[in-house]
């Protein structure tokens, strides 16, 4: 028997529930997703789930379970069920479907903290780590960042200045799994009941540090490869995993593109620190980039804004530009498209 209660069953959830028709059904959350099937945690235990007719086809893909939803079921055979029905969605991470300009992909769903994790080696990104953050942010997710193999040299001193305006927004936590003293501070920050996604990008240590913050291995990992220096891609789909007497990890495969799914505007303001400079502008709808009486582009060239993380804003607000204005066209293109289809509908029966 699970008590779900510890994967973040609630009263809220409950409630939810009660607005469903199938009330009177099981219901669970989904702890992996394979290609096929769901692997439900429910009381009973744990199962494989198929999907119902009416979910399966009655939802664009993007609201199709993901890891972290919370399911309703009807049980049909031992370990076997069918899903019938999928709650409302809270604090949901999403990103843009690769090699497509509005499509997005859920990566977890009802989702507290999400730890993102850098390597302090090669792989190490201060503009990788700001785009996972805006996108954190945008689903009012609290961001940590978790900086692995502190055991390697590094500059701390670059480190720490290129971070600064990252870290009023968010905890950085400098951490090596041959180090247990740095982890104990992360476990600490977990608590019982909360989902902890974890997102960054291959080799960076994701499983190994799931496995240092639960203590034992629940995750495979592979050995450093002697031709990068860099970790071997290991987890191949998003799992969760709970902590004893904690909260719920869920890992996530490394992702080489994380494409901007939502219009971060004021969150890119607050996060590069513009939105202090933005409201001097002689022009209210100011763009920040050649408008005259602009306090923003002063800012840069008097040194007061820093000229990495005014280019690193302006590439990512236009990438969150494009994605907001495709997604609005095609919902337009799908209006027309239904509107047409009605009419076609109407003709056919005269």
């Amino acid at each position: 028997m699970n008590n779900l209660s510890l994967y973040g069953w609630n009263d809220t959830l409950f409630q939810l529930k009660q607005n469903s028709p199938y009330k009177h059904l099981f219901h669970g959350r989904i702890a992996a997703v394979n290609k096929t099937n769901y692997e439900v945690i429910a009381e009973g235990g744990r199962l494989l789930c198929e999907l119902a007719g009416n979910v399966l086809y009655g939802r664009p893909l993007f609201e199709l379970p993901c890891t972290g939803d919370w399911i309703i079921f009807q049980p049909f055979d031992d370990n076997k069920g069918i899903v019938v029905d999928i709650l409302p969605r809270k604090h949901t991470l999403y990103r843009r479907k690769s090699g497509t300009l509005s499509d997005r992909q859920a990566i977890a769903s009802h989702v507290d903290k999400a730890f993102i994790v850098q390597s302090l080696d090669a792989n190490f990104s201060v503009r990788r780590t700001e785009r996972f953050m805006v996108q954190v942010l945008e689903e009012n997710i609290q961001p940590i960042l978790i900086l692995t193999k502190s055991d390697l040299e590094f500059n701390l001193h670059q480190v720490e200045r290129s971070l600064e305006h990252i870290g009023r927004q968010m905890p950085i936590f400098f951490t090596s799994i041959f180090s247990p003293e740095t982890i104990f501070p992360v476990q600490k920050f977990i608590k019982q009941g909360e989902s902890i996604v974890f997102v960054g990008s291959s080799g960076v240590g994701k499983s190994s540090l799931i496995n240092a913050l639960c203590e034992r291995t629940v995750f495979s990992t592979s050995e450093i490869s002697k031709h990068s220096g860099k970790g071997r891609h290991t987890s191949t789909r998003r799992e969760m995993v709970l902590m004893e007497d904690s909260g719920i990890l869920i890992d996530t495969p490394g992702v080489r593109e994380f494409g901007l799914a939502s219009d971060n505007s004021k969150t890119l303001e607050e996060l590069f620190d513009v939105a202090d400079f933005a409201a001097s502008c002689r022009f209210e709808n100011c763009m920040h980039v050649d408008e005259p009486g602009c306090a923003v582009v002063e800012a840069v060239n008097n040194g007061h804004l820093a000229l990495e993380a005014y280019n690193s804003y302006l590439k990512l607000r236009k990438e969150s530009w494009y994605f907001s204005t495709s997604e609005h066209e095609k919902r337009k293109r799908d209006k027309s498209f239904a509107r047409i289809s009605e009419e076609a509908k109407r003709i056919k029966k005269r």
